[in-house]
C-alpha cells in the first residue's frame, strides 16, 4: 500500500510554526528567520515531507523554470557554459530544462520551442540556436521572455548576449600579420551563423588594411571532422599557409591534429590560433593560442537579462556584446614585444 503524502500543515504542527511559515522557507527568495528554517527543515526531514514544485507553480503562476535549447556539447564551450547557466540559476531560484536542437536553417528549434512552451516555462535562453520571427512572436504573446546567448539575430525582436565576435577577428588578425605571416587561412565558423560571419568579418577587415588577401577560407561548419578535412586539404597543396584562425577551439583541435599528421609542428611551421579558450586549450597538448570568450560575464548578463525580463513583464529586446582577450600560448609565433 503507498504511504500516504504528508502535507505541509503536518510540518507546521511539528515545528511549531504557521503554514505560511513552512511555505516560506521552501519558496525561493520568499522570507524566514534561520531559528524558522532550521525548525522547520528538521520537521520536514522528520515526517518525509518534500513540497510539490508544481503545485506552487500552478498557485503562483510562475514554474521557475528556465527552458535551455543547445545546439551541441561536443564543443566544450558549451559544458562549461551549461554548468555556469545552470548554477547561476538555482542561486536565484530557478531551475533550467535542456534541450537539444539542430544548428541549422531547419525546423528543428520551432519544434524544440514550442515544446518548452507547452512546458510552461518562465523564459528561454537559446543557446548557439537561431529562431523564426514567428516563433518569436508567439513566445512573446505568451509572455515568455526569450535571451539569445552566443548568438545574434539583426531580424527578430529578441534579446542576445554575445563576446565581441567581430572584434575578437580583428585581434587574431592583427596578432597574426605582426607576426610576418602573410599566407593565413581562415578555417570559419557556420556562416548561418552570426558568429561565424562576425569572427570572419573582424578578420577581413584587418587582412584588407594590411594590403593581404586570405590565403584561403573555407566553412568549417563547427564540426571538427569537417575541419579536420579542410586542414588536410590545405596542406596537402603545394603551397600550404603559414597560419590558420580557425572560427572556434572545437576545430582548432583537429587542425592541430592535422598539421601534426602532416609531420609539422604548430608554432613552428604553421600558427594556429582558435575562438573561445575552453578548459582543453591550456593543455599541453594542444598548447593554443586562441580568442578567449568572456563566458562568466556573458552567463551573468544572460541570467540577469532573462530574470529581469521575466520579473517586468515587458522589458525591451537588449544587445550585449563583451570584448574578451587574446591568450597567448605556443601554437602560433608570437611577435616581438607583443602582450594579450
Amino acid at each position: 500500500m503507498a504511504q500516504s503524502k504528508v502535507t505541509s500543515a503536518e510540518v507546521a504542527a511539528r515545528a511549531g510554526v504557521s503554514q505560511s511559515a513552512v511555505s516560506r522557507v521552501f519558496t525561493p527568495g520568499a522570507s524566514a528567520s534561520a531559528k524558522t528554517v532550521a525548525k522547520v527543515r528538521k520537521a520536514a526531514e522528520e515526517l518525509g515531507y518534500r513540497p510539490n514544485v508544481l503545485a506552487r507553480a500552478m498557485v503562483s503562476g510562475r514554474s521557475r523554470i528556465i527552458g535551455l535549447v543547445v545546439a551541441y556539447l561536443e564543443n566544450q564551450f558549451y559544458p562549461v557554459a551549461l554548468e555556469l547557466l545552470s548554477n547561476a540559476l538555482q542561486v536565484r531560484g530557478y531551475h533550467i530544462l535542456i534541450f537539444t536542437a539542430p544548428n541549422s536553417y531547419d525546423d528543428g528549434i520551432d519544434s524544440v520551442m514550442q515544446d518548452l512552451m507547452d512546458y510552461q516555462v518562465d523564459g528561454i535562453i537559446a543557446a548557439s540556436v537561431s529562431m523564426s520571427s514567428d516563433l518569436s512572436a508567439r513566445a512573446k504573446d505568451l509572455g515568455i521572455p526569450v535571451v539569445l546567448f552566443n548568438r545574434s539575430q539583426d531580424d527578430v525582436e529578441v534579446s542576445n548576449v554575445t563576446s565581441a565576435n567581430r572584434l575578437g577577428g580583428r585581434k587574431v588578425a592583427e596578432f597574426l600579420v605582426a607576426g610576418g605571416h602573410e599566407r593565413i587561412a581562415h578555417i570559419a565558423g557556420w556562416q548561418g551563423s552570426s558568429t561565424g560571419r562576425d569572427r570572419q568579418a573582424g578578420f577581413l577587415e584587418v587582412l584588407k588594411a594590411a594590403g593581404q588577401s586570405p590565403f584561403a577560407i573555407v566553412d568549417g561548419m563547427y564540426k571538427r571532422e569537417v575541419a579536420m578535412e579542410c586542414a588536410r586539404k590545405l596542406l596537402g597543396n603545394a603551397e600550404r599557409p603559414d597560419a590558420i584562425f580557425v572560427g572556434n577551439d572545437h576545430m582548432a583541435f583537429a587542425v592541430i591534429d592535422a598539421i601534426r599528421e602532416a609531420g609539422l609542428r604548430p608554432g613552428h611551421d604553421i600558427s594556429v590560433v582558435g575562438f573561445d579558450d575552453v578548459p582543453l586549450a591550456s593543455w599541453g597538448a594542444y598548447d593554443l593560442t586562441t580568442l578567449r570568450q568572456p563566458v562568466e560575464r556573458m552567463v551573468e548578463s544572460t541570467v540577469d537579462l532573462i530574470l529581469r525580463q521575466i520579473e517586468s513583464g515587458d522589458a525591451a529586446p537588449e544587445r550585449i556584446e563583451i570584448e574578451g582577450e587574446l591568450v597567448l600560448r605556443g601554437s602560433a609565433r608570437i611577435p616581438e614585444g607583443w602582450t594579450s
